[in-house]
Order: structure tokens, then C-alpha cells, then sequence
């Protein structure tokens, strides 16, 4: 699924990432970890082809159409419902069965209830919980995960393990500060070090 050889990213003067090397096959679960200013974000934003490395290279086998991101930022319009969200996201991914997709992930993250109410009124949790819903919502082959625990309760983390753990197939990369949350699931470990 991901192929990676001495990648590297600058910004400007700034080297971020020097000579990472990764092999993730289909299925895997990779657990990003590292300090701050590691380059965490910045090898997700990478295998998510929206920006392209300095040095190396990397191959993604994935389609972007069926990449799924969770950001540091939620990536949701503030002055819409969560069910109107998803809806615009569903049609732009041309998802099918739409409706009922969107039911299932809004009840399964416990967004129902909060479906109609405008998404600049939720929690920063609820906003987490809906930006996890626009990730799978097009059920995709690759899940990348930046901090997926950000501003979730206990309840919110527990759905988010659940569904991690009932990922079958899907090839997941998820960067975080709390490896020790995720117990036995991910099947390969990638340490960054500050450059």
C-alpha cells in the first residue's frame, strides 16, 4: 500500500523529516509516534499526497478518492449541520447509499441527537466525533489518523477504538502522542525523531 525511501521534507530552511523509510502492505495499521516537531503530521500530509517530499520518494497504491484524513482540524463547514456535512462530503465522494451510511456513522458517534444543530454550536469532542464520521464515511482503503484522540471523552475514545479494532482490510496510519492506547492492533511501529 505505501512504499517510502529517504523521504525527506524541508520548509523553507527547515528540515521536518530526513530519510524515512517505510514498507506498509495492505491491511497494516502503522503507529506514527514522536515528540512535537518530529514530523508526525507531516509524513501523514505526505502518504495523503498533499504535499510532496523534498528527497526519496513515496508510493501510495491508494486512490486519493479513496484516502480518508482526520487532521488536526476538524475539515468541516462551521455553519452546517452535521447531517448536511456529510451529506456534502457523501456526494462529492459519490457515496453510496448515502443516507444510510450517514445515519449509521452519525448514530454509531453518537451525533444523532445533534444532527440538525449547527456544528459551530458542538463541543470540540462532538466536532472530533463528525470529522472521524467525514473520514469513513466513503469507507476507504486507506485511513490516516493525526492525533484521532484530540478533545474525546472516555466515550468518545472508546468509539473510536472500537472501530479501529473492526477495521478489517483497511490499511490504517495513525500519528500519536498516546501509543499505549492502542495495545497489540498496529502491526508495525514507526519512532520520529526530531531533525
Amino acid at each position: 500500500m505505501i512504499r517510502a525511501r529517504g523521504v525527506g521534507r524541508r520548509f523553507g530552511e527547515k528540515r521536518v523529516l530526513a530519510g524515512v523509510d517505510v514498507d506498509i502492505g495492505d491491511g497494516a495499521f502503522l503507529l506514527v509516534t514522536g515528540p512535537n516537531g518530529a514530523g508526525k503530521t507531516t509524513l501523514l500530509r505526505l502518504i495523503a499526497r498533499l504535499i510532496v517530499p523534498t528527497t526519496g520518494e513515496i508510493h501510495v497504491a491508494a486512490d486519493r478518492s479513496r484516502i480518508g484524513f482526520l487532521a488536526h482540524e476538524p475539515l468541516v463547514y462551521r455553519e452546517l449541520t452535521p447531517l448536511e456535512n456529510l451529506e456534502l462530503y457523501g456526494r462529492l465522494y459519490r457515496v453510496r447509499e448515502r443516507r444510510e451510511r450517514i445515519g449509521m456513522l452519525l448514530e454509531r458517534f453518537g451525533l444523532w441527537d445533534a444532527r440538525h444543530e449547527r456544528t459551530d454550536e458542538l463541543s470540540r469532542g462532538m466536532l472530533q466525533r463528525l470529522a472521524l464520521c467525514r473520514a469513513l464515511l466513503h469507507e476507504p482503503e486507506l485511513l490516516l489518523l493525526d492525533e484521532p484522540f484530540t478533545a474525546l471523552d472516555a466515550t468518545g475514545a472508546k468509539l473510536l477504538l472500537d472501530e479501529l479494532n473492526h477495521q478489517q482490510g483497511r490499511t490504517i496510519v495513525v500519528a500519536s502522542h498516546q501509543p499505549e492506547r492502542f495495545g497489540e492492533r498496529p502491526t508495525a511501529r514507526l519512532s520520529l525523531a526530531p531533525t
